[in-house]
């Protein structure tokens, strides 16, 4: 077996300690490096007269990533005092090499993220390799913790609290340049023997090295809380991050109180005060739900779980996008990005030129912004090629089709497409709710007829939503999904249904917010509960950016479908409110001026006013418990009937799929993992409840019923 940490003495004196995890593709914080780490830190005591200083570096790609998130997730309340020991343990280690006395420095050959920055921190010198894969920050508030191997308490005393805290509360990760202007590291090396260079030559001109908080009379930079100017900062700072997480995600709120109490004491008191908040997240529900969603679900899908198996990787080269509209300049533009060259075509040039321009404004902002340069965004803008013929999207090897929301429309334009392409493309149809299998009609050979459901803004929403239909191929299907891994999106899996499962999922939150509406619930409480039950956005706010005319359409739409399958449409209490809102106030929405919300010009949107005269009953408030658990059980309860139907096949698609696509509150991990974490048979029982006062649409599918029958997890 491999040492965890090869420990290397050279003829300068200078001990090198190469990190390197047997059996791992990275470096992490767990019981092998813990014990390495030990054995090291003793070693270097002991040696300490005849060392001149300390190198610490990595053998893998990576400098080092953090925590072990496999053990993290397992470490319960029983375990919370055997861990905030072993926690203690493990920076009392790092303590240690910060006060030998000996000049320590970091060697970053690779991104030091998390428990690897904090390594880096408790060094006296830090050199990074100038390379754009080497990433630096305290990512852990995504994952519902805090940065617990002494983090926070560095960071502050390094920065100050104010330039600390987007670091600790955003999780910012920077590139080794802007590490350097923000002075969180020394020194940049071209290569790996520069690196090592500068590292030496630091430690021969420093012989002795102490941190600067050690350093008698060392105060934090811009002051402690009691300062006025911080204390001013700190008394808006609460409010400000309650109104972003309403209350739902911890980690933030224990970040800002172990950052401002712990700048109030002594290092090491500062270090307890740290290790018992990063305790009590670590044991909580909330970030279990992250870590198991946004790490192990995440991967899971990034490798392909959901892609057939088998198939060799397909690069795309060229792709054609019929409809130069929002999605259309959307989806040219993250395809142009990733290296692809586009056709971007429309009914007439100029409408295809101003799908271009969309691409254009989008790089000029990432120029201004200094994350491109001209030439790059030249070179992106260049591959984009616009017309209005046909005959141009010769030699694409997948066509996007992303026109209007009309079958016969999306039937023509797919099928002129495949006429030029020929029988290798992929065919693929943005539609978000109208079947696959029935679009797949308009092409001969529907093996290579795909759905791939972007979301608004293409350039910013990290999903796509893949719809194999009745006939898709395997090959087809593996063909869409690496499209998508090529264009730096996440790709979930589903089978074809009417509205698939985002669609499905979201019209439910709409519909339930407005029917709660119809029935005289005040429209601020519907929103703001929505916002403190972790949605993003309200939704009545939502409805008018989707459109209440698009809703009709869509509604209209599905019921002559379903007509000429000889079913009815299943009427729910939402659409008598828009039709309202449509057809005798006409206020289709934020695009037509007014729905739900008024946007004046100058000012912010509000509630429409007559909301409250028209809708809102005295008799008809509900508490707003329910308001919230309305709100996420009925997306949710669809969820499940979405499994049931086999439309999901994978409880990490539903979930990641659920956050991403449709907003779902991110704290609870997802659709299925927010069942899971109310304990199956306590969300059965609330179900049943809420389908007693508000709808059978509550009640329980036989999925859910069996599950908790059984005491089974999704």
């Amino acid at each position: 077996m491999t040492q965890a940490i090869r420990y290397e003495k050279g003829q300068d004196r200078i001990v090198v300690l190469t990190i390197d995890m047997p059996g791992q593709s990275a470096n992490t914080m767990n019981a092998v490096y813990r014990e390495a780490m030990a054995t090291c830190v003793e070693r270097l005591v002991a040696d300490k007269d005849a060392i001149a200083g300390v190198i610490i570096t990595s053998a893998k790609k990576t400098f080092f990533a953090g925590g072990d998130l496999n053990e993290l997730i397992k470490v319960g309340k029983p375990e919370a005092q055997a861990f905030y020991d072993m926690v203690l343990t493990l920076k009392g280690q790092l303590r240690t090499l910060e006060t030998l006395g000996k000049p320590v420095v970091a060697a970053i050959n690779g991104a030091a993220l998390g428990g690897g920055w904090e390594i880096c921190l408790a060094c006296h010198h830090r050199v990074a390799l100038d390379n754009p894969s080497v990433l630096l920050g305290l990512p852990e508030v995504t994952l519902g913790l805090l940065p617990g191997g002494g983090g926070v308490v560095r960071m502050v005393r390094m920065l100050g609290i104010e330039k600390a805290l987007p670091y600790l509360l955003e999780g910012k990760k920077i590139r080794p340049q802007q590490a350097l202007q923000a002075r969180l590291i020394d020194e940049l090396a071209v290569d790996h023997d520069e690196l090592m260079a500068k590292a030496r030559a630091w430690i021969a001109a420093h012989p002795v090295a102490v941190q600067r908080w050690d350093v008698k009379g060392y105060q934090i930079p811009g002051g402690t809380p009691s300062d006025p100017k911080v204390m001013q900062m700190l008394a808006i700072t609460p409010s400000i991050l309650r109104s972003k997480t309403q209350g739902c995600l911890p980690a933030p709120e224990k970040i800002l109180c172990a950052a401002v109490e712990g700048a109030q004491v002594d290092f090491d008191t500062a270090h307890l005060i740290e290790t018992r908040y990063f305790t009590e997240l670590t044991t909580g529900q909330v970030s279990k739900n992250l870590i198991g969603t946004f790490w192990f679900q995440l991967n899971e899908i990034n490798a392909g779980g959901s892609r057939p198996q088998g198939i060799a990787p397909y690069v795309t080269k060229k792709v054609g996008v019929l409809g130069a509209g929002m999605m259309g300049a959307g989806i040219a533009f993250v395809s142009a990005s990733a290296g692809i060259d586009v056709v971007l075509k429309d009914i007439n040039l100029v409408a295809a030129e101003k799908g271009k321009a969309h691409s254009a404004a989008l790089l000029d902002k990432k120029v201004v912004r200094g994350q491109l340069s001209r030439e790059q965004r030249e070179a992106i803008l260049t591959r984009i090629h616009t017309t209005q013929d046909d005959a141009d999207l010769a030699g694409c090897d997948l066509i996007i089709e992303a026109v209007f929301e009309d079958r016969e429309l999306k039937a023509r334009v797919s099928s002129a497409a495949q006429t030029v392409v020929g029988p290798d493309a992929v065919i693929a149809s943005n539609t978000s709710t109208l079947p696959i299998s029935g679009l797949a009609t308009a092409v001969p050979d529907q093996g290579k007829f795909i759905g791939l459901h972007f979301f608004s803004p293409v350039e910013k929403m990290p999903l796509v939503e893949i719809i194999k239909g009745v006939h898709t191929s395997d090959e087809t299907l593996a063909r869409g999904f690496d499209f998508v891994l090529q264009i730096k999106k996440t790709p979930i899996v589903v089978n074809d249904s009417r509205g698939f499962f985002t669609s499905r999922v979201f019209g439910t939150f709409t519909n339930e917010g407005i029917a709660m509406l119809g029935e005289g619930v005040s429209a601020p409480m519907i929103e703001t509960e929505a916002r403190k039950a972790g949605m993003p956005v309200g939704p009545l706010a939502i409805s008018d950016e989707v459109s209440l005319s698009l809703m009709s359409h869509i509604r209209e739409q599905t019921a002559k479908d379903l007509q000429a399958e000889g079913k009815p449409l299943i009427e729910h209490p939402a659409f008598a409110v828009i039709d309202l809102l449509l057809k005798e106030f006409k206020r289709p929405g934020k695009a037509a001026g007014g729905g739900f919300y008024d946007y004046p010009a100058a000012g912010q949107k509000h509630l429409w006013p007559e909301l409250k005269t028209r809708f809102e009953k005295a008799d008809g408030q509900i508490s707003p418990k329910d308001v919230r658990d309305r709100l996420l059980f009925i997306q949710a309860i669809e969820t499940v009937r979405c499994v049931e139907e086999g439309v999901l096949t994978s409880t990490a698609d539903a979930n990641v799929g659920s956050i991403f696509g449709i907003g779902f509150a991110a704290w609870t991990g997802g659709a299925l993992q927010f069942i899971n974490q109310y304990g199956v048979k306590d969300f059965v029982a609330r179900a049943q409840y809420l389908a007693e006062q508000y709808g059978e649409r509550f009640t329980p599918p036989a999925l859910l019923l069996e599950k908790a029958a059984k005491d089974a997890l999704f």
